[in-house]
């Protein structure tokens, strides 16, 4: 695989952002959401570790930003505490 080439992602109701390079966090994280919602997953856990947390400042932020993002909060314990997000979306006919 080229290094420019596009990495394909199943479309999960999960996202675990370990291997992606910060810069491409934003477009990753709205392009993935918004194809969850097309296909009707709209609890989704965002995996971003626990570490300093500015991963997961980042994603919080992001969340914030987007207008389909009912709502997120840190994922209980049993699905990844600290080191993980859990959104619920709007549906895709919702917007």
């Amino acid at each position: 695989m080229q290094e420019n080439e596009p990495v394909i992602l199943p479309i999960e109701d999960e996202l675990d952002l370990h291997t992606f390079n910060p810069k491409e966090i934003k477009p990753l994280l709205e392009d993935y959401l918004n194809e969850c919602r097309k296909r009707g997953i709209l609890e989704v856990r965002i995996i971003h570790g626990k570490g300093k947390g500015q991963l997961r400042r980042t994603v919080h932020a992001l969340m914030e930003k987007f207008d389909f993002v009912i709502s997120y909060f840190t994922a209980p314990p049993e699905r990844g505490g600290h080191g993980a997000t859990i959104a619920w979306l709007k549906g895709w006919d919702n917007t």
